[in-house]
């Protein structure tokens, strides 16, 4: 499970380079098709079985207040799929009136939304999502309630079918930095739920409308895996002659030291990093032109009557060139049933979950690879590379007439100020209309000149990461960036209608109580000045692969002994002789950010939002007024 409003790229990429080398290749979407299943009419009477085996008294309240309402949820599901398709929107008008949906306790976080009688006069407007969606938002605010109903139903499966179930952090915890392959294991001998059983029964499908010989299976996130092995071990039980390959994000992060033989049950080949130059000479050893150890960033098992032994080649580091890998292609992808939800009201997570986007990479790799903590050792990061202006946009023209969309996200780790300065000039040259946003660091080459150009060639939002708002620590961090630096170019995209959303971060090594207050009026001040208009606050986290996790000494912390890993390893615990409750400070962190995005309490002092007492701010009040000056 990832995003429902668009395919995860990591297929589009694979099977445009496949295709680009006279492979046959084709995709499917498991995860999209496994919800449309699951969220029907024929998969609700489906859960409604589960429900009725179980007894009465066992049920909890979401699953009793479901199962009483059911015939309300049973008649609109379809037609509420169709409208987050956008194949139904005049559906709009009967959902926001509040009387069509079946309600469950997820419409209990529309109360947050209710307005002080000083609020109701910033807002013009006693409706509590006024501020969110306008007094014309009928469409926004009709797919946030649908949404939420969705939401709901899911509550329902994970209390009724299967407690593990999200929407894209299904199961998490049996992958996510798991040094053992054992609760993952004894999940899939587990006998299978509705859930499983309907996966398997999709995957067998495609399993035998394209007749593959060769089967790969791309995993971004710890939420993926669970099902990405249920998917193999169907396949390997129907068609054991099927090679099957696991790759993708997860992979790349957390198998890194894999020595877990069980893995190779359900996968003949795990890869590493870019796939291409694994994939291409993993298909030349299949056809028998080359040996096993010709094989790049590939893990294979070997068994003997001593047991199996997991064996990783990598005789010769090789790589596709960026400009060779070909252009994405989501031919066979179903492009029209894909969902547009409304989840989060934040205008940058907007971004992620509503909307088609085709996802494009600028660049591979990052060109700064400093930050400390960031997975700079890792391949997606440390290898650089670049394609020309004339070739991307050629690749943009490709993909806009394959499918329809004009919008594109890139997803680069931060996208080159000089790449994205002459793909703008091109797309401008060549008259190619589009939107596009994606993220960057808030570098100084970012110019009024330079942002005013990406406007004017489509760019709709930025983000960037600001993370602590705190000299010292962004030194520290080696963002290269300084808080009046990012102010000027934040402020810059701003002027130039750009959406800004700044990526914050707390809980860094060595942060004290003082530069968290502080960091958090930088923060209001750049919403006061019109340079942000969106941001997040998330918990820093050390990974082992990062300058923080590789040298704990050099930040001041101390690492958690962890058991010996012969499966996942990435997050690790660490010790900071600071001592601060962080977890505390955060909810005050994000109750403040969460009011300056919809411009409440933008002339209060910071510490209001703390519940406990902190130092007041040491930043001046008009700093960033004067930095952007």
């Amino acid at each position: 499970m990832t995003q429902l409003n668009t395919p995860y790229p990591s297929s589009a990429y694979l099977t445009g380079f496949l295709r680009s080398r006279s492979v046959v290749a084709v995709q499917e979407d498991l995860a999209l098709a496994l919800v449309l299943e699951l969220f029907s009419a024929s998969g609700l009477l489906a859960l409604r079985d589960c429900i009725e085996a179980i007894s009465a008294r066992s049920r909890s309240t979401r699953v009793k207040k479901f199962y009483k309402n059911f015939k309300r949820y049973h008649s609109t599901i379809d037609l509420v799929i169709k409208f987050l398709q956008g194949a139904d929107s005049t559906l709009a008008h009967r959902i926001v009136s509040r009387s069509f949906l079946p309600e469950g306790s997820r419409f209990v976080s529309l109360d947050v939304y209710e307005l002080t009688e000083k609020d109701e006069g910033h807002y013009g407007s006693a409706d509590p999502l006024a501020w969110a969606f306008g007094a014309l938002g009928t469409q926004d605010k009709a797919r946030h309630f649908a949404t939420l109903y969705l939401n709901d139903i899911a509550d329902v499966l994970r209390e009724a079918v299967d407690v593990r179930f999200e929407f894209v952090r299904y199961a998490e915890s049996l992958a996510g930095s798991q040094p053992s392959f054992d609760p993952l294991d004894l999940a899939l001998q587990a006998g299978p739920n509705l859930i499983d059983i309907t996966l398997q029964t999709l995957s067998l499908a495609a399993i035998n409308k394209h007749q593959p010989t060769v089967v790969l299976l791309s995993v971004p996130f710890p939420g993926s895996v669970y099902a990405a092995f249920r998917i193999a071990q169907s396949i390997k039980a129907k068609f054991p002659k099927i090679i099957t390959v696991l790759g993708g994000g997860y992979v790349n992060t957390e198998l890194r030291e894999l020595q877990e033989p069980r893995v190779f049950d359900y996968f003949d080949y795990v890869t590493l990093d870019s796939g291409e130059q694994p994939l291409w000479t993993l298909l030349e050893h299949l056809q028998g032109k080359i040996p096993v150890s010709g094989l790049v960033r590939t893990y294979i098992v070997e068994r003997n009557t001593a047991g199996a032994t997991v064996r990783y080649i990598n005789p010769l580091d090789l790589n596709v060139p960026f400009a060779q890998i070909g252009t994405p292609t989501w031919d066979g992808l179903p492009l029209t049933k894909y969902l547009s939800l409304l989840d989060m009201l934040n205008p940058m997570h907007r971004l992620w979950s509503e909307g088609r986007w085709n996802k494009l990479t600028i660049a591979q790799g990052c060109y700064w690879k400093k930050c400390s903590f960031c997975d700079v050792t890792l391949d997606y990061i440390s290898r650089y590379e670049t394609a020309s202006a004339s070739l991307l946009v050629n690749r943009i023209r490709t993909i806009i007439s394959e499918t329809h969309q004009s919008g594109f996200h890139f997803v680069d780790e931060a996208a080159p100020p000089k790449a994205l300065k002459s793909l703008a000039l091109e797309l401008l040259k060549q008259s190619v209309s589009l939107s596009w946003w994606g993220n960057i660091r808030f570098e100084k080459s970012f110019t009024p000149e330079l942002c005013a150009t990406l406007a004017q060639s489509g760019c709709i939002a930025i983000s960037g990461g600001l993370e602590v708002a705190s000299d010292r620590l962004l030194s520290l961090m080696q963002k290269g960036v300084s808080v009046a630096q990012v102010a000027r170019v934040t402020k810059s995209f701003s002027d130039a209608g750009i959406l800004v959303h700044a990526y914050l971060m707390y809980g860094f090594p060595t942060q004290s109580v003082q530069e968290t207050v502080d960091s958090l009026e930088y923060v209001r001040q750049l919403f006061l000045e019109g340079c942000i208009q969106s941001g997040f606050f998330h918990r820093f986290t050390c990974t082992v692969h990062s300058p923080v996790g590789l040298n704990p000494d050099r930040y001041g912390v101390t690492l958690a002994k962890s058991k010996p890993s012969i499966f996942a390893k990435n997050d690790i615990v660490f010790f900071d002789p600071s001592a601060v409750d962080h977890d505390e400070l955060g909810r005050g962190l994000n109750k403040g950010l969460y009011n300056y995005m919809h411009g409440v309490g933008l002339d209060r002092d910071v510490r209001e939002w703390f519940k406990f007492p902190v130092p007041r701010t040491t930043v001046k009040p008009d700093f960033i007024a004067q930095a952007i000056i």
